[in-house]
């Protein structure tokens, strides 16, 4: 009779497996799930909190504090503004059912001084531009490690200089000393640039919180801000541009300088002009190739058929070099971000910025669209 009944239950176990489809394998929540009874960690610095757990690709993840969902993904970043103890939960959804769990985090006053401003310059590489190998400065024989060390002479600390992106894809990876809130409803952060009236060069801002906690901003852990023209039809996602190492170089004028090509099929040439005759290739890049790839914004600046002058439009909000420093338009709401596929995401806390250049445009005399970083600072910090 025993056996007679192990055998009914495998075969019934047999039946509700091969009932679901391979993708909806599931998993019972009761024993194979479970998140640790108490996490510890310091004010202003990012927890990653991750269940434990089989994986199961159309599990949902829920966390919330109260009533209020603070993340949506399987680890969550969780960061406070107030040392305490937190009542945390995690609502997990599968096919098999819902199961809820709870934790408490202590988190402790810290021992330092933060600073608002930036603090580490993780990676810089221009695209092609009139600024390039100016600003930061290559001196000859400059390496990539050594010209980051440029970019973060630049950048760190409360008294920054410009450094220039380059033309489209152009990027700068950048972390502060402690992590960024997102406070709901208000803007969180601000990266400065040189825009001015009628002078607006945007770049896209990528963000990230430090997932594995290995101190570095890695490739899977970015998520864009969704700016303005995030919707814009005109705006091309997985966009991506080849600029070929010139080879001649010259301090001439040259309407054919450096050739350009991208995944739409179109072609050009970067133009070297008068006022800077240094190379605008980085230097100190060996490769005979530079590829980059982002979201190309539309190209925002027009030529006066009158005068003949050119002059760019400030996008709404949400980009760098794009609205004057002084202005509310060029702060930054965290909850603008969103994942590949556009979806929004929930981050209770910000590691790492990258900046790049979101426009591929010519603009006559003015040479190419290149955004520029001026510094950047937490808003929730005087």
């Amino acid at each position: 009779m025993k056996n007679t009944k192990n055998l009914l239950l495998t075969a019934l176990s047999l039946v509700v497996l091969q009932s679901c489809s391979e993708d909806e394998t599931i998993i019972h929540l009761d024993d194979e799930v479970a998140l640790e009874s108490s996490y510890n960690g310091t004010r202003l610095k990012t927890l990653s909190i991750e269940p434990k757990a089989l994986g199961n690709d159309n599990a949902t993840y829920t966390w919330k504090l109260g009533n209020e969902v603070v993340g949506n993904e399987k680890v969550l970043g969780f960061v406070s503004e107030q040392a305490g103890s937190y009542n945390l939960s995690l609502e997990i959804k599968t096919a098999a059912g819902t199961k809820t769990y709870t934790t408490t985090v202590n988190i402790a006053q810290e021992t330092v001084t933060y600073s608002k401003h930036i603090a580490q310059v993780f990676d810089f590489l221009p695209a092609v531009g009139q600024f390039v190998n100016q600003l930061p400065a290559y001196i000859t024989g400059n390496s990539q490690t050594e010209m980051v060390a440029n970019a973060t002479a630049a950048l760190v600390g409360s008294a920054p200089k410009v450094i220039s992106l380059g033309g489209f894809g152009g990027y700068v990876v950048f972390g502060f000393d402690h992590t960024i809130v997102n406070k709901p409803n208000v803007r969180d952060f601000k990266v400065l640039g040189n825009a001015f009236i009628g002078s607006h060069e945007p770049g896209i801002i990528m963000v990230a919180y430090d997932k594995n906690k290995n101190g570095k901003p890695d490739e899977d852990e970015w998520y864009e801000i969704a700016g303005s023209e995030y919707i814009n039809p005109n705006a091309i996602k997985n966009y991506i541009i080849t600029y070929q190492k010139p080879t001649i170089e010259d301090d001439k004028p040259n309407n054919e300088y450096i050739k350009w090509s991208d995944n739409q099929g179109n072609s050009g040439f970067k133009v070297k002009n008068s006022f800077h005759k240094q190379s605008y290739y980085p230097l100190w890049f060996s490769q005979n190739e530079l590829k980059f790839t982002g979201t190309r914004l539309p190209d925002n600046y027009t030529q006066d058929p009158a005068s003949e002058n050119w002059s760019g439009k400030q996008y709404a909000y949400g980009y760098v070099d794009n609205a004057l420093n002084s202005s509310e338009d060029s702060n930054i709401d965290i909850d603008w971000a969103v994942d590949k596929n556009g979806n929004p995401v929930k981050l209770m806390g910000i590691d790492f910025i990258k900046v790049y250049t979101a426009v591929n445009q010519e603009a006559g005399v003015l040479g190419e669209i290149s955004t520029e970083v001026a510094g950047a600072y937490d808003l929730h910090i005087n």
